[in-house]
């Protein structure tokens, strides 16, 4: 049987919103943090900033990989 590749996109957290949920979702080869929300609406995702406006990388995502 083949191997099990490692999966490229981990949820971080969660938290239900209304009828919705929010996600914090890390790009392991990246490190890269993205927002997504979902729900009754359509799902839309986008990278998480910090309070200066660079976005979130989570530099031990990376090192996973390696």
């Amino acid at each position: 049987m083949a191997k099990k590749k490692p999966d490229r996109f981990v949820i971080k957290e969660n938290q239900g919103l209304g009828a919705g949920m929010l996600y914090v979702v890390v790009d392991m080869q990246t490190g890269v943090n993205y927002l997504a929300v979902g729900g009754l609406t359509p799902t839309h995702i986008t990278p998480l900033l910090d309070a200066n406006g660079n976005v979130v990388v989570d530099s031990a995502a990376q090192n996973t990989l390696e």
